[in-house]
């Protein structure tokens, strides 16, 4: 499943979860980590659990589960915790390599194991830059990593944190500045590189539709599929920038049927553009997500 909108939810907060039911994210992420104090991780253990096994029927909208870094001692309990609710998946932060998603993956096997679930069934989501050495291990993906690792997105405010820095836009443009420019073509790539979905960073400023739509749609641009929100009102613009217009698709079609009128032709000529094969995989790719997202309805 393509998953256009991720909606972090405190997993202390009853009345967020409930409210977040209705809200149209494709995916929800019971936030565990940065949401959460020290003094609730019991309570906010027991009722994500809880919310999970309410919420058997997925079809329209997953449930993820955000746990706490695998370098603390909080990771496992919350594993142990949530699994029984069987996640769809499960959201990784603070990652150093993939040796981190790989160890995640080993926990998993054996937690399925013990709830009855059927091995690779849950997924993860990996945050491959909120720390500075990560920023140095992304060869690491393409050397062995866990098929369970289907989508991986990146940090801005933790890296920023980890690198020291004070802001991480530059002060002219107002874009990322350089080092966070770095993690998101790293991210980009690597997902692509495992076929994995590359997801969108967050945009902390929840209050500027007009900014996060435009986001969203230059990383759609630069091939990343799907982003992450940290307020509900981001999730419906998120799913309209990733789902691919009429003219879209239109074109697309186009594109597939002059090629297929013209088999074994590497490259073609339509509208005055010429065309050759990366056209027309990116055409299958935007014909089979408008399908996708059209069977569900949303």
């Amino acid at each position: 499943m393509i998953i256009r909108s991720w909606l972090f939810v405190p997993g202390d907060s009853e009345r967020k979860m409930e409210k977040a039911r209705s809200n149209p994210a494709d995916a929800l992420i019971v936030d565990l980590e940065d949401s959460v104090s020290n003094d609730n991780q019991t309570i906010a253990r027991d009722m994500s659990c809880a919310y999970l096994k309410d919420r058997a029927d997925r079809s329209t909208q997953q449930l993820w589960v955000r746990i706490n870094p695998l370098d603390t001692d909080l990771s496992l309990p919350d594993l142990a915790a949530v699994m029984s609710g069987k996640p769809d998946g499960i959201c990784l932060p603070k990652v150093y390599s993939a040796k981190d998603v790989n160890t995640l993956c080993n926990y998993l096997s054996a937690l399925e194991a013990r709830e009855g679930i059927e091995q690779g069934t849950t997924k993860i989501l990996c945050v491959a830059t909120e720390t500075a050495a990560s920023l140095l291990t992304f060869h690491t993906y393409l050397e062995g990593v866990s098929k369970r690792l289907t989508a991986m997105t990146w940090g801005g405010e933790d890296l920023s944190a980890a690198l020291g820095a004070s802001d991480n836009r530059h002060p002219t443009s107002g874009d990322y500045d350089d080092p966070y420019l770095l993690a998101r073509s790293f991210t980009l790539a690597a997902s692509r590189a495992i076929d994995a979905q590359p997801v969108g960073v967050v945009y902390p400023n929840f209050r500027d539709s007009e900014g996060f739509e435009k986001e969203a749609l230059r990383d759609r641009k630069s091939g990343f599929i799907g982003k992450i929100a940290i307020h509900p009102a981001q999730c419906e613009i998120a799913n309209r920038a990733f789902t691919p217009s009429d003219e879209d698709v239109a074109h697309a079609k186009r594109v597939i049927e002059v090629f297929d009128a013209n088999p074994g032709v590497g490259t073609i000529g339509m509208d005055g553009m010429m065309l050759d094969m990366p056209h027309l995989k990116q055409a299958h790719n935007t014909v089979a997500l408008a399908t996708e997202i059209a069977k569900r309805g949303s």
